[in-house]
């Protein structure tokens, strides 16, 4: 008597996994495609902060501000680059403000992150921004300039 009643219970729970299994997994795999979503985009914008600062730094110290800024738009492409970022969806805007002795120059980077490859999203993406501002140094020399 016993015998039947456990082989009946168990009788009645054999779809129960297979339930549990259908709620779950679309949950998961929701889930693991955020994260990995996040990731991607928590790792272009520390990249496209590397590049901004970098690109800034180039500016300030640099002899002339023609210079300054072609070498500051190759510097924040070599950092990107660096990253693992794609130079199609990367923008590198210099404002070097006259490039006077104590004024600040700004680098702001701009990079698209493609989302197109995890379902559900579509071909939408994000956009990641960042600037920074270095002041040229009150006492730098500028010779290298009037040679």
């Amino acid at each position: 008597m016993v015998r039947k009643a456990m082989f009946a219970a168990r009788r009645s729970e054999r779809g129960q996994a297979l339930i549990e299994a259908a709620l779950v997994i679309p949950v998961l795999l929701l889930v693991a495609f955020g994260v990995i979503m996040a990731g991607r985009v928590v790792h272009a914008k520390i990249a496209v902060q590397a590049a901004a600062r970098e690109a800034s730094r180039e500016v300030a110290t640099a002899t002339s501000e023609s210079a300054g800024v072609s070498e500051a738009i190759q510097t924040a492409q070599s950092v990107a680059d660096g990253y693992g970022l794609s130079q199609e969806g990367l923008s590198v805007e210099i404002d070097a403000n006259g490039f006077q002795r104590g004024d600040t120059v700004t680098a702001t980077v701009r990079y698209d992150v493609g989302l197109g490859d995890l379902p559900l999203l579509g071909h939408s993406g994000v956009s990641v921004t960042s600037s920074h501002s270095e002041r040229i140094e009150l006492y730098r020399s500028r010779e290298a300039v009037h040679q």
